[in-house]
């Protein structure tokens, strides 16, 4: 039976395929399965999402620096777009919320609200885990986030993230540079994947988004621009890339660096790596080790001087292997199909008892 799915994104960052943060790009890939399922997927997100359903947009609410005012006024739209939807479709099976502000909105008692946790466990406020009402389940990306949390969530579903697993071959010759991409700022540390190649002698590509956070903006201006400034191997900042672009050098690149400090509770680029066949040498940091097999699929390192030395060795790692795992373990497919497995689990009670 078709089902209706209001999912709420973070309404600071547009969803879409092209979307640098990993929720946004999960939300787009959600809403447009169900679309193409037969099911009817309502998106409340950023007025300048792509959605396949249709969009509730929130309109921007600051052109400079993101305050906490703005971020207030943006939780007020939400509200008001999710009433908005809600009156509008009446028929509406459940709600996916993939926004940390999950405890901030009127939501209906009766109707079965799914949690995707995107973020690390000690991001959220506790109190808002304790004050969940019964019918809100949480999902986790990643065992080691939901090893990470509270009693509360410890029987919480776990979903792993998924990319697209696009055309692949193994023969296809690397150039001589790597790779680093995400939301740029000072818990992602792309700097030292700069100074790492620097060491190694290999240009960086850097590949993402200085999302407008005074901290964010802070960070770029003072540990990225001197080093694309000062001698280098070549390094270059590239900005925010569609997806076909960074499919595009993710197949060209000899590698894909990864020195986050954040306890990351997934990675969706270092998947999309994989799946290129391209390796991954990241920081032991949250989930990367259950993602990056240290010396079949990639490295996991310490430092920045340990990073420059595995960069030397990526010639060792296999580009199928790297594609094996992403097909084993890391497609959209698999993601898409546990998830619709879930909404089933929580809907078919409701629907029961309507």
């Amino acid at each position: 039976m078709p089902l209706t799915v209001l999912n709420i994104a973070y309404p600071l960052a547009p969803a879409s395929p092209d979307s640098v943060g990993g929720a946004e790009q999960v939300l787009a890939a959600l809403d447009r399965a169900l679309v193409e399922a037969g099911h009817t997927s309502l998106v409340v997100a950023a007025a300048d999402s792509q959605v396949a359903g249709q969009l509730w947009p929130v309109a921007a609410v600051s052109h400079g620096v993101i305050t906490e005012e703005d971020k207030r006024v943006a939780r007020v739209q939400v509200q008001s777009a999710i009433d908005a939807a809600l009156a509008s479709w009446r028929a509406i099976d459940m709600i996916h919320i993939h926004s940390m502000d999950f405890a901030g909105y009127r939501l209906p008692v009766e109707m079965p609200v799914l949690v995707t946790l995107h973020l690390p466990i000690s991001w959220y406020p506790l109190d808002a885990f304790d004050s969940a009402g019964a019918n809100v389940h949480f999902c986790c990306v990643s065992q080691s986030q939901r090893a990470s949390a509270p009693a509360r969530l410890r029987d919480a579903s776990v979903v792993e993230n998924g990319v697209a697993l696009l055309p692949f071959s193994p023969d296809t010759p690397r150039e001589n540079f790597a790779l680093t991409m995400g939301r740029i700022c000072p818990e992602k540390n792309q700097h030292a994947a700069l100074e790492a190649g620097t060491r190694a002698g290999i240009p960086v590509y850097l590949a993402g988004q200085v999302f407008p956070y005074r901290e964010h903006r802070d960070y770029f201006e003072a540990a990225i621009r001197p080093l694309l400034l000062s001698p280098n191997p070549g390094h270059r900042f590239l900005g925010p890339l569609t997806a076909d672009r960074k499919q595009e050098l993710l197949a060209r690149a000899r590698c894909l660096l990864h020195p986050t400090l954040a306890p990351e509770t997934s990675s969706l680029v270092a998947m999309e790596a994989l799946a290129a066949g391209t390796p991954v040498i990241a920081y032991r940091s949250g989930a990367l080790p259950e993602i990056v097999e240290d010396g079949r699929t990639g490295f996991l390192v310490d430092s920045v001087e340990a990073m420059a030395a595995a960069i030397a060795q990526v010639a060792r790692i296999s580009p199928a292997d790297c594609r094996a795992a992403a097909e084993q373990r890391f497609s959209r497919e698999r993601m898409v199909a546990e998830y619709f497995h879930l909404y089933r689990a929580l809907t078919e009670p409701a629907r029961a008892y309507a």
